[in-house]
């Protein structure tokens, strides 16, 4: 008598190896050499490349087709759902694939036998590497393009570290905190991380003025 269900399963494991997987590649915090290389031989045998423009722009994509990620993730999806089968396709996200990347939102429309998943390094670890200090016991967090109540991240421990956009700047967080009571910190300010123009200052957070232009950058905030 056939045992169908050993059958089936045979079947989707001979398909599974066939399967051309979708990469999904974590770039680390910006320059070239914070790339694993692991990640990097997943993008170099890829002919497909997806990410944000400025993620594209950063790579050498040249005998690549390319497809730039903007409002539309929809439409990114479809793409990839019309091409992964018969290319190789990677899917290039900044920082770490598993810190407020893309990577959720494809988990919800793809298997996890369709995704093969390589981590980077993140913006957070290399600022905490750039500051000697470690970050097992750090409050972790992200305002680009949300808000949370990191206030009470702050006031419940000495480290915290939130990535942030063109809306909280470190002066808005600084005002935030304030306005909560908090008072008694320090926030560091890594801009450009990894790149040559790399700049982290360092400043009390009643002290941040209010004109100064930073960059899309990682504050790290403590209690000293």
């Amino acid at each position: 008598m056939i045992n169908w269900d050993c059958v089936v399963m045979v079947i989707e494991c001979w398909r599974n190896i066939g399967m051309n997987k979708i990469k999904v590649v974590g770039l680390g915090p910006g320059h070239k050499d914070y790339i694993l290389p692991k990640g990097m031989e997943a993008i170099n045998n890829s002919n497909i490349v997806i990410g944000a423009k400025r993620n594209l722009q950063a790579m050498n994509l040249q005998g690549k087709e390319s497809y730039e990620i903007t409002g539309n993730l929809d439409g990114a999806i479809d793409f990839i759902k019309n091409k992964y089968i018969d290319n190789r396709v990677a899917v290039i996200v900044s920082g770490d694939t598993g810190f407020y990347s893309l990577l959720t939102f494809l988990k919800k429309h793809f298997t996890a036998e369709e995704l093969e998943v390589i981590p980077g390094i993140s913006s957070m670890q290399y600022m905490f590497a750039r500051l000697g200090e470690s970050w097992e016991n750090a409050y972790l967090g992200s305002l680009h393009g949300r808000d949370n109540s990191f206030a009470e991240g702050v006031r419940e421990h000495k480290k915290v570290c939130l990535l942030t956009d063109k809306k909280w700047t470190p002066f808005m967080i600084a005002q935030r905190l304030i306005e909560e009571g908090v008072k008694d910190r320090v926030m560091y300010i890594g801009e450009n991380l990894s790149y040559e123009n790399e700049r982290i200052t360092r400043v009390d957070i009643n002290k941040i003025d209010r004109d100064t232009v930073y960059d899309i950058c990682v504050v790290v905030i403590v209690y000293e």
